[in-house]
């Protein structure tokens, strides 16, 4: 040693304290190692990729763990390109995925719309005591934020997803299904709270939850709100194709009614109703009660003729009102008749009298 002992006995000391530090990272970065070995063959081995095939997964899952450090840089030089592959494959399912949960969200707020659009249009007419000017329909129900409204339907869009990929899993997806989903969830906690008048003589607005109907409601009180359902959605059809100044929201033919609702305020509160939303009703009954019958400004009687022959059975007008009906033209005489008027009849609604 070119030096004097003191320097020696300083340098060796240097080394030793260099030595022990080095075996210390040594031991750690061999811990490191292992540790990441283990995270490796845990990754390979896990359930997620079974389905994965790769002869690199089952080398990982083969080799013993002191010999996957050699085999690390060819892994990753060969999983660099695919890498990519994936990440951009990602970046653009993350982008379908906002596009879907975007639409999903115009399609939720739409909805809601129509649940505000079919409270306001179930306003009734006046003339009907305390009902007059009431909104027959209630919803209530507390509209999140945009920000809040994505983040749930995008939970709702991740679970249709990992539902489709299940095992003998149907691929396709129900629009309207999701769509219901999807107003739910935009709606929790609380949810959607519906309430509806109850039908009585003397039309008092006592409003009842839509659940409760079954256990409150006679069947005619039932009929008549079901009725009254009918025709606001009819307007608010209506209203949805741009048709909300026009009067006319449709036709409903109603069988044998009479015999659920007779009562005499069901049966005003039912035309009252249609009335005010441009929903034409048609009532057809074999009852003949003189005071429900009483209500309706127009009456056509009819009668069941069989055919003896076919077994079928047509509705014809009364025997009585034919004469005054239009005769068809006998064979051979003018054009042919395609087509022909059985029975007519107008009625002219009374004029408005003058306050």
């Amino acid at each position: 040693y070119p030096g004097s002992v003191e320097e020696a006995r300083h340098s060796a000391a240097e080394a030793r304290r260099s030595l022990r530090g080095c075996a210390t990272d040594l031991s750690a970065a061999e811990a490191a190692v292992r540790e990441a070995s283990d995270v490796l063959v845990r990754h390979a081995n896990s359930t997620r990729y079974e389905q994965v095939r790769t002869p690199a997964r089952q080398q990982i899952r083969e080799l013993p763990a002191s010999a996957l450090p050699e085999h690390a840089q060819k892994w990753a030089d060969a999983f660099a390109p695919r890498l990519r592959v994936l990440t951009d494959e990602l970046a653009q399912l993350e982008r379908n995925r906002d596009s879907i949960v975007d639409r999903l969200r115009g399609l939720v707020e739409s909805a809601l719309a129509t649940l505000r659009s079919a409270q306001r249009l179930s306003r009734l007419p006046e003339g009907l005591g305390e009902w007059s000017g009431q909104e027959f329909l209630r919803i209530r129900f507390e509209e999140p934020d945009q920000a809040t409204l994505t983040e749930r339907l995008g939970v709702v869009v991740d679970e249709a997803t990992r539902a489709a990929v299940k095992k003998n899993s149907d691929m396709r997806r129900d629009g309207m299904s999701l769509l219901l989903r999807g107003v739910g969830a935009g709606l929790e906690p609380k949810g959607v709270a519906v309430e509806i008048l109850k039908p009585d003589a003397v039309l008092r607005a006592e409003r009842v939850p839509v659940g409760q109907m079954g256990d409150v409601f006679s069947g005619g009180q039932l009929l008549t709100a079901a009725i009254a359902l009918y025709c606001t959605m009819a307007a608010l059809r209506s209203n949805d194709r741009g048709r909300d100044k026009h009067r006319h929201a449709g036709t409903l033919f109603l069988d044998n009614p009479i015999g659920r609702a007779n009562a005499t305020y069901l049966l005003e509160l039912q035309r009252a109703v249609s009335d005010a939303l441009g929903v034409q009703l048609l009532y057809t009954t074999g009852l003949f009660d003189t005071t429900a019958l009483a209500e309706f400004p127009l009456v056509i009687r009819l009668r069941n003729d069989a055919d003896l022959r076919a077994g079928l059975k047509y509705i014809s007008v009364e025997e009585h009102l034919r004469p005054g009906l239009p005769q068809q033209a006998p064979a051979g005489e003018g054009e042919s008749v395609h087509s022909e008027i059985t029975a007519t009849r107008m009625f002219k609604r009374p004029a408005p009298t003058a306050p």
